[in-house]
């Protein structure tokens, strides 16, 4: 059974990695995918003939989530090509880690930018859509150290935090309009953001996981098309941990 017949979905930052794998599994249950980064490269426009290949429409467009003006003008053009936007992942992110001593004040700017601003940016330019369809669905990609906190990334769990408390606030101010807004929040991931962790650290962390093993960009987009699909009508407001019980 496609769960997403025909519903057009939004990804940021999904030209590789987790949103990848999100965009993947979503056109793989029917939704039309719009997909977005920084750059058009190989790597965009091979995801591009992937999704069309499941028999769905997928558009790459080339937007910086952290602009403002960038995103009011990417929802405009999806509307135009697309008609509607029932579901958006906000999934742009990235890491600048380093102690707080030695985090210079650019870095910390970048990530909370990239990771948080480009939520506030993409959520308020698409939810009088939304607002007019009287339905959606928002899932924001938040982490398990904006729950807990992590040593050397001081920026990037505040800008999950963020993500936290906005996704909460936003759920309690559009609910009644039929629209949902949700967080996952990922653990231990294997991606190209950890691959440049040593085996050591690896171990160490596998070895805390009750599961016992990393999880996949797969795990991730399995958890967003639940809270994508109308299978998780009755949930908003909500923070799942896609973690294997690292964190309970």
């Amino acid at each position: 059974m496609k769960l997403l017949e025909n519903k057009v979905a939004l990804i940021t930052g999904a030209s590789r990695g987790i949103g990848k794998e999100i965009a993947i599994e979503l056109a793989s249950h029917g939704a039309n995918i719009a997909f977005t980064d920084l750059r058009q490269d190989e790597q965009a426009m091979s995801v591009e003939s992937t999704l069309q290949k499941l028999g769905v429409k997928a558009k790459f467009y080339v937007s910086d989530a952290s602009s403002y003006e960038d995103a009011q003008i990417l929802i405009q053009n999806i509307v135009s090509d697309f008609n509607s936007i029932d579901i958006l992942v906000n999934n742009a992110g990235i890491t600048r880690d380093t102690l707080l001593l030695r985090m210079s004040e650019k870095d910390w700017d970048l990530v909370m930018n990239v990771n948080l601003k480009s939520v506030f940016n993409l959520t308020k330019a698409v939810q009088p859509i939304m607002l007019k369809q009287r339905s959606g669905s928002i899932i924001n990609i938040s982490s398990i150290v904006g729950i807990g906190g992590n040593a050397g990334q001081a920026n990037y769990s505040a800008s999950k935090a963020g993500i936290i408390g906005f996704t909460k606030s936003v759920a309690k101010e559009i609910g009644s309009r039929g629209i949902r807004c949700n967080a996952v929040a990922p653990g231990f991931i294997v991606t190209e953001m950890t691959n440049v962790l040593s085996e050591e650290v690896k171990e160490i962390w596998t070895k805390e996981i009750p599961l016992r093993r990393p999880g996949t960009p797969k795990d991730v987009a399995q958890t967003v098309l639940y809270l994508a699909s109308e299978l998780s009508s009755y949930l908003t407001g909500q923070v799942l941990r896609c973690d294997g019980g690292l964190q309970m």
